[in-house]
């Protein structure tokens, strides 16, 4: 199982400096890769835009976005041009994740329907393999740059229920799911793996997960202020959030160790504080694990 590590970019007081130089100790640590989660109403830096910046200031890992709230960006052929430039400009590093998100104020503020949001993910995936096809017939695929693997960027959808693993049968290359138990990815993974047959998908989907972590002399006390005031919108849910944060070594393994077991490809894990000593201390538990 391949393990990648979260930028800090939704934390408060992270600097654009901050994530830059995160990034470039991840790269240099053996992560597989950099994940970066979405929001439009938080003082978060928007994911693609943050990806484009860490491409270049790193040369190895591979850049996630984990997930982009796609229907929050309604024209598909411009979001799929994005992601092909975002992929040619990393040499192919990007891996796209998309979603459908769950706050309807996102939707609401931005003027778009909180009905209907799966119909519109599915018409963008549509068109954005179109415009990846490499299909001289397509009218879409005049739209670049050529994408660096044929078919377009690794493409994960997200989502918990049937009609979600049916999207990823259809358009994916692969399955990506928030923080879980292991025991509760497993069941997913499952259906996912169902659904990838009953559409006659040849070989496997690739399977990612997520999760929090926070291993600093504070621990406990970062991963209360982080998550507590990020999943506020859910009330008491946000409690049991960051109960779930794994703060230390042990957490960790257990973690990593049920991940794997249940199927799951690859972890990335998210941390709770932007200092960046939080890149070392992760490095510190997994770093036998990413030879």
């Amino acid at each position: 199982m391949k393990i990648g590590i979260g930028l800090p970019a939704t934390i408060g007081g992270v600097t654009g400096d901050g994530i830059l130089d995160w990034a470039r100790k991840a790269d240099a640590a053996g992560f597989h890769s950099l994940g970066i989660i979405d929001r439009l109403i938080y003082p978060n830096f928007e994911p693609l835009v943050t990806l484009a910046a860490v491409a270049g200031a790193t040369s190895r890992i591979r850049i996630v976005s984990s997930i982009l709230i796609a229907p929050l960006r309604p024209n598909a052929l411009v979001l799929a041009k994005q992601a092909s430039s975002l992929d040619a400009l990393s040499g192919g590093r990007l891996t796209l994740a998309v979603g459908l998100g769950s706050r309807d104020d996102d939707y609401e503020l931005s003027g778009l329907p909180t009905t209907g949001r799966g119909r519109t993910l599915d018409g963008q995936l549509e068109r954005m393999r179109r415009v990846w096809s490499g299909d001289a017939s397509v009218p879409e695929a005049a739209i670049g740059p050529p994408p660096v693997r044929t078919g377009g960027p690794e493409l994960l959808v997200a989502g918990h229920v049937p009609g979600s693993f049916e999207r990823v049968a259809r358009f994916g290359d692969g399955w990506i799911y928030g923080r879980s138990a292991p025991e509760e990815f497993g069941q997913f993974a499952a259906e996912v793996d169902a659904a990838w047959a009953a559409a006659g998908r040849a070989g496997r989907p690739r399977k990612v997960s997520q999760g929090y972590y926070a291993l600093g002399p504070s621990a406990r006390e970062e991963a209360d202020g982080y998550l507590l005031d990020y999943y506020a919108w859910l009330g008491p849910v946000a409690e049991y959030i960051a109960a779930d944060a794994l703060t230390d070594a042990q957490a960790v393994n257990a973690y990593l160790d049920g991940h794997s077991e249940h199927g799951c490809d690859e972890l990335i894990l998210f941390p709770c504080s932007t200092d960046p000593a939080e890149v070392d201390r992760l490095l510190e538990v997994v770093g036998p694990r990413l030879s």
